[in-house]
């Protein structure tokens, strides 16, 4: 029994869960910072988690979550306890950080922030750093240390942005995936697809193997230089990698994979998208990769069933039936295009005249080329807003979108957004929510929830920020 004058019990972990993302979140202020200096000096001060457990490095404009899923899932099914760390999440900060397929729980993040921050401020008040960490490097520092606290025996970390400079580079990394290079992220990474690869390859280090995918020949030829220069082997999909003999599944695909020395038959994937066994064949070369450096061989069996279970939400997902409903996180036009062209595989009878795409986008992003690939799968768009300081007006979409569908709706926000669709959507048709990771995560959040965390997918830039800038 509390005596009088006794100390006030603490708050409840969801009340301290939710104030410690609330002041993560505002860590936006800070920006986005070039350079290794804060997460590598917060590393040490943490006494290196980073180095109790290799890793396995995954950077790309495109399919690296996924990719990153597919190679933890393989890694934990041959008995490591398998970290993955990716980002953005859609509807948990939690989502970001995993030990197998156990999300970080609350109290450690609570608990995890608070030494974080502690060591940060005995590092500034040394004189060691001379700025707080961001929200990302806060995040990767978070996840690494939790990884290491749980006892991980291995760990897939999904790059933030670029590769060189993003505060994910500083791990005991065995394996370096490059997954695409496109178009992306001009503003920090560069104008070109030359200097986008550079920005990429920079996760490739002495001492590790490097696995590839199908990249355009200006990034190509930058990456393998850079591999040379440093000394990294690389298997190439399409090359040392390759996928053969797919075929659609009433649950998902089939397909084989080879790679050198072994061959893979009969894989099943529930994840859908034409996409998708590429990555999954990236994902199978980098754990042989992996494995290889812990002196292992790949086992067939563990590889089946690690993919088997793989579940990556967001990424051409099936939501619903008659009619169809599908979630995508694409916000780019080759994604775009990549989701047009496995909707018209996996559903060709739809109907456009029937079909409707809910669609909303952030400042910055090539909006006229994704309703351009977009276009021919509907009749009706509905625009909304994006629940973010740099979401894109839905009338400026609007305004974009004529001349693109006959029928442009404009609703106030995702969930009357999909409501409109769906009562637009035929029996012969279907409806695709796509655009963002924040439209997508605002759909799937569970609205009676809400007060538990802060309604953000995932923390960019409050200001301009200097070109070649790199988080």
């Amino acid at each position: 029994m509390g005596t009088t004058g006794s100390a006030p019990p603490p708050p409840p972990v969801r009340d301290r869960y939710r104030e410690t993302l609330e002041g993560l979140f505002r860590r936006r202020r800070f920006g986005l910072r070039p350079g290794l200096d804060v997460i590598q000096a917060l590393l040490a001060g943490l006494d290196h988690p980073e180095r109790r457990y290799p890793s396995l490095h995954v950077t790309g404009s495109k399919g690296k979550g996924s990719v990153g899923a597919m190679a933890q899932a393989i890694l934990s099914e041959h008995g490591l306890r398998t970290g993955l760390f990716t980002s953005p999440h859609l509807a948990s900060f939690r989502e970001r950080i995993r030990l197998d397929r156990r999300l970080i729980d609350p109290e450690s993040i609570v608990d995890g922030v608070a030494r974080i921050d502690a060591t940060a401020d005995r590092l500034e008040r040394a004189g060691t750093i001379d700025h707080p960490p961001t929200f990302f490097e806060t995040t990767t520092a978070l996840g690494l240390d939790w990884f290491a606290r749980e006892g991980a025996d291995a760990a897939v970390v999904e790059v933030g942005i670029g590769g060189r400079l993003d505060a994910t580079n500083v791990l005991d990394a065995r394996v370096g995936v490059v997954t695409t290079i496109e178009l992306e992220h001009t503003d920090l990474l560069g104008p070109t697809l030359g200097a986008i690869a550079r920005e990429k390859s920079g996760i490739l280090h002495p001492g590790m193997t490097g696995v590839i995918g199908e990249l355009p020949e200006e990034a190509l030829a930058v990456v393998t230089a850079e591999a040379t220069r440093v000394g990294v082997p690389l298997w190439r999909f399409g090359t040392e990698i390759r996928v053969e003999d797919r075929a659609l599944a009433p649950d998902g695909q089939t397909f084989t994979v080879r790679i050198p020395g072994a061959r893979f038959d009969g894989l099943h994937l529930r994840l859908l998208g034409r996409f998708q066994p590429a990555n999954a064949a990236l994902a199978i070369a980098a754990t042989a990769r992996f494995l290889a450096h812990l002196g292992r061989a790949l086992d067939p069996e563990a590889v089946g069933r690690g993919l088997e279970r793989v579940e990556w939400p967001g990424r051409l997902e099936r939501v619903a039936e008659r009619p169809e409903l599908y979630y995508d996180v694409a916000h780019t036009p080759e994604s775009a295009r990549a989701v047009a062209q496995s909707l018209a595989e996996i559903s060709p009878l739809a109907d456009p005249s029937e079909s409707a795409i809910v669609f909303g986008s952030l400042a910055g992003k090539e909006v006229e080329r994704i309703l351009d690939a977009l276009a021919p799968l509907a009749r009706t768009l509905v625009v909304v807003p994006i629940r973010s300081e740099r979401g894109l007006p839905p009338d400026d979409i609007r305004i974009r979108a004529a001349g693109r569908f006959p029928r442009v709706v404009v609703a106030t926000n995702a969930r009357e957004g999909l409501r409109l669709a769906r009562a637009a959507t035929g029996p012969d048709g279907l409806t695709l929510a796509i655009g963002s990771d924040y439209l997508i995560g605002e759909l799937v959040r569970d609205p009676n929830r809400a007060s538990e965390e802060p309604d953000l997918s995932d923390p960019g830039v409050t200001g301009p920020v200097p070109k070649g800038r790199v988080p």
